[in-house]
């Protein structure tokens, strides 16, 4: 029996490459070479002594094998999901979650108290970037993710899109005709930037100095100390909006071109704690919407 089974690897692979119908798509999912997966298809079934795939031109289409095998091979792994989240017991409720600073900071963090209420026996470990990462980091089980869209490496699903808008202290004395004489500041790398805020509205923008940094929390507090003006959006500045920390001293605002994105492990869909994380999360971003 032991040597009728082929080895696990292979069939994660097959799995993948199932899923996506692309030795492509399944690389990417398992960081492995479109080469490396194409080998193990071929071993796998030089192993059952039968065709998987049929290779067509743009696609792959499965055989009658194939069809057969996968929702076996899929029950399998669904098996050991399921008893080694028995044998890991509490385990399954530690999540990793990623996100990026300024979103931790401004919209995570104070909501924490209230998923811990309702979910005091899920344990949180929050990592956070200050750019957009390639890939979700080593452990992570769910990320939200301020991108224009991300790659298709895991599942994807779009949160929530907003609106920006300059932001500053409430006793800032700015005009639009004095804005562009005021300091500015901005997070870089952004479409969401003074410039396209500017042309959004059809208002002259003469390209005056800006000072950059690599996360908002730098530019929200220069303006929370009435240093400038920055930009912002609903997500991350509607609490310092209703605590009357900055306010929208102009009424236009702009359509981000960015999102936030939830993007999930494969685990994170078997995990419990993880589960329960992005339900609420889910939850929190729809009321906020609602608000």
């Amino acid at each position: 029996m032991q040597n009728a089974l082929p080895p696990l690897g292979w069939l994660r692979t097959f799995e993948a490459a199932a899923r996506h119908l692309s030795f492509t798509g399944a690389a990417r999912d398992l960081n492995m070479t479109q080469s490396a997966v194409s080998q193990q298809i071929k071993s796998l079934e030089g192993h059952l002594g039968r065709p998987l795939f049929h290779r067509r031109p743009r696609a792959l289409e499965l055989t009658e094998a194939g069809i057969t095998y996968l929702p076996v091979v899929r029950e399998a792994f669904r098996t050991l999901v399921r008893g080694t989240r028995a044998v890991l017991g509490d385990q399954q409720n530690t999540v990793q979650v990623q996100s990026n600073l300024t979103f931790a900071v401004n919209w995570l963090g104070p909501r924490l108290p209230a998923f811990r209420a309702l979910h005091p026996e899920v344990q949180l470990t929050i990592s956070t970037e200050l750019w957009e990462p390639r890939e979700m980091a080593e452990g992570a089980a769910v990320e939200v993710r301020y991108s224009l869209r991300p790659a298709d490496t895991v599942r994807t699903e779009l949160l929530r899109t907003d609106h920006y808008y300059p932001v500053c202290a409430p006793d800032f004395p700015v005009t639009l005709d004095t804005l562009q004489n005021q300091p500015l500041y901005d997070c870089s790398n952004l479409l969401s930037n003074w410039a396209n805020w500017a042309e959004d509205q059809d208002m002259t923008w003469d390209n005056p100095p800006i000072t950059y940094a690599t996360t908002y929390m730098v530019s929200l507090s220069v303006a929370m100390a009435g240093g400038g003006l920055c930009l912002a959006h609903d997500t991350i500045v509607r609490r310092l909006l209703e605590e009357g920390r900055l306010i929208t001293p102009f009424e236009h605002r702009a359509k981000m071109p960015e999102a936030y994105y939830l993007l999930l492990s494969p685990q994170a869909e078997e995990t419990p704690g993880a589960i329960a994380f992005t339900n609420w999360l889910r939850a929190e971003m729809a009321a906020d919407r609602a608000a």
